[in-house]
């Protein structure tokens, strides 16, 4: 069978981490198998839903790489697309369950469920509808038609055991007594999740379901909803869920969880989409871990899957982004970067043409300490400005010395002079000085670093000279001095 997968976001909010790595899962699937990839847009929370959320999860996806086959924009034989525009369909869906006994009116006012649940709270017991509309008399039912009576629909819970076999946990039973009568249509005539998204499931001929495991006690109703169509149901997957380190579901305290928020942080969208197919998902005996989403393709199967839940580690995620920066040319960072280095104002169209040999030596500098795309501006900052801006704590620590501002002009005058400008000389120059005045090399490498940058740490010294340039170093040293003499 070619797979048919859909991903069906909410648009109440951006795209989070564990809806992304379910959208990941079905991708990649669909991609193995020559199968197809829909999205499907469930806004029917119309107080809820925006069309900002709508294309702040669109934009997420395609940051990620993960285009689809059907949906939103591409349109394809099942449309729409938008749950919100198929309201009419799943109204004659519900009316088809009535009409064919599967279903019934309920007229039950909201106060007496209310009275009832907390009833039954008060117990310590679980709430289930008491049924109290599903055998009502006709001659009952067309006087409260006829007044306009409100009405919800209810699915009516055969006698039984409903049963599925989910592709990572194993063949699942659920005792039909455990299974309340259901609303499928509200009163106000929206219809509820379970009806909804099985209508569109039917609708779209979606193979397979692969969805987070929060999902499975829904899943029962949803194949007595399928099987009440006369549709046999979808393959179900269900995924574990994501958690934070504290083993608490993922959540904002753990910090970021938008896509958004990771891609503004600096991630690359290789490095996410890595680390969230490896969160719940093993490609069996290898213990490869870096691998491209082209690569993930080849080797993406759902058996994969794990049952137990994933947690979410941060400090691998970082360790992802630096191993796939470490993959990128110079080039692709500096496209990468471009736009953080205009937002710093440290942008230049030079570097697209005789500085770019220069930019290319920064980002090469950077890169060995470069964990997110910030870190290179971080990095270059005091290499891209013409002043240095000294943080206060290191120049007390290495600059308000004995003698260092002497030191410093001795090595000015020394650097003024060395061919040629390289490391491998400036290196000899500093150190023969030091050891010429007593001085550890060390203090006066510390000491030139914030001399030059402001800052007590940055990539190697000689390295950074050498890309300043002669002139440059001399004018900061000078400055340095200047500055160290005004104290």
């Amino acid at each position: 069978m070619t797979p048919r997968v859909r991903f069906a976001p909410s648009p109440t909010g951006f795209l989070h981490i564990g809806g992304a790595r379910t959208a990941l899962f079905n991708w990649l699937f669909a991609r193995r198998h020559g199968g197809t990839f829909v999205l499907r847009i469930e806004d029917t929370d119309t107080e809820r839903s925006t069309g900002e959320m709508t294309e702040g999860i669109l934009q997420s996806l395609r940051w990620l790489g993960l285009d689809w086959d059907e949906g939103p924009g591409v349109g394809g034989p099942h449309a729409p697309y938008f749950q919100s525009q198929r309201l009419d369909r799943h109204r004659a869906m519900a009316a088809r369950l009535v009409e064919e006994g599967h279903a019934y009116y309920c007229y039950c006012a909201p106060e007496r469920l209310q009275a009832m649940r907390k009833e039954a709270e008060g117990q310590g017991t679980a709430w289930t509808y008491d049924r109290a509309c599903a055998h009502l008399e006709p001659g009952i039912i067309a006087e409260l038609e006829a007044t306009r009576s409100p009405r919800a629909v209810r699915f009516r819970v055969p006698e039984g055991t409903t049963s599925f076999v989910d592709l990572v946990r194993g063949r699942i039973d659920v005792d039909n007594t455990h299974i309340e009568d259901f609303v499928i249509l509200r009163s106000d005539e929206h219809p509820t999740f379970h009806l909804s998204v099985v209508a569109d499931d039917t609708d779209m001929a979606i193979t397979h379901v692969v969805r987070g495991d929060d999902h499975i006690s829904n899943t029962s109703k949803h194949v007595l909803l399928f099987r009440a169509f006369g549709v046999e149901p979808p393959q179900f997957a269900h995924v574990p869920l994501i958690m934070g380190p504290d083993k608490k579901r993922l959540s904002k305290r753990h910090g970021a969880t938008a896509v958004t928020e990771y891609a503004r942080q600096g991630y690359l969208p290789e490095a996410l989409v890595n680390f969230l197919a490896l969160l719940g998902w093993s490609p069996g005996s290898s213990d490869h871990e870096i691998f491209t989403l082209d690569e993930l393709v080849q080797v993406f199967g759902l058996e994969g899957i794990s049952g137990g839940n994933a947690v979410f580690n941060p400090e691998k995620l970082e360790w992802f982004n630096q191993q796939h920066i470490a993959r990128l040319t110079a080039d692709e960072i500096i496209s990468r970067i471009e736009p953080l280095m205009r937002e710093a104002g440290v942008w230049s169209d030079d570097y697209r043409t005789h500085r770019r040999a220069w930019l290319v030596k920064l980002v090469e500098l950077a890169r060995p300490r470069a964990h997110r795309l910030g870190d290179f501006i971080d990095v270059g900052l005091p290499l891209f400005r013409d002043t240095v801006e000294f943080d206060e704590a290191a120049v007390k620590k290495h600059l308000l010395l004995p003698d260092i501002p002497r030191h410093l002009r001795q090595l000015r005058d020394e650097l003024a002079r060395v061919e040629p400008f390289d490391e491998a000389a400036l290196e000899r120059v500093l150190r023969d000085l030091a050891s010429a005045n007593g001085l550890k090399a060390g203090v006066l490498i510390h000491a030139v670093r914030v001399a030059v940058t402001g800052r007590a740490v940055s990539p190697g010294l000689f390295e950074v000279l050498v890309l300043l340039g002669r002139d440059q170093t001399l004018g900061r040293l000078d400055r340095a001095v200047t500055m160290l003499s005004n104290r």
